[in-house]
């Protein structure tokens, strides 16, 4: 499956949108405008809201907020650094980094954890 990057989106071909629209997409999900990614692409504002028209109604919403959250959650575009959390998370959890392992000194107990939002409002 190929991928294509804009700012800090990354989108997956093969997924039922053409390359057109999947760009339009990625420009939408960085924030820009119909003129902007109009201008950026070199096609008129007009074939832009074409192609949004023919995303949004391949994903069956109405709203671009929604078009975007849509495509997210069938995994066609994703945030880079949601990519990058996911490789880094899958590495460290098949790690043998002494750091990452509970280690017991006599009586007393080290280990790395995470915070959890319960032990953050208790904390506060």
């Amino acid at each position: 499956m190929e991928t294509i990057s804009t700012g800090n989106w990354t989108g997956h071909l093969g997924m039922g949108l053409a390359l057109r629209e999947l760009q339009c997409l990625l420009a939408v999900a960085c924030g820009k405008t119909s003129k902007e990614v109009a201008k950026d692409l070199g096609v008129a504002p007009g074939t832009v809201d074409k192609r949004l028209l023919s995303v949004t109604t391949k994903l069956g919403v109405t709203r671009r907020t929604a078009m975007v959250a849509e495509a997210m959650r069938r995994g066609l575009i994703a945030p880079a650094m949601a990519m990058f959390l996911a490789v880094i998370t899958c590495s460290s959890m098949t790690s043998t980094d002494p750091v990452l392992r509970v280690r017991r000194n006599g009586s007393h107990v080290v280990a790395a954890r995470s915070l959890r939002r319960d032990d953050a409002q208790v904390s506060a």
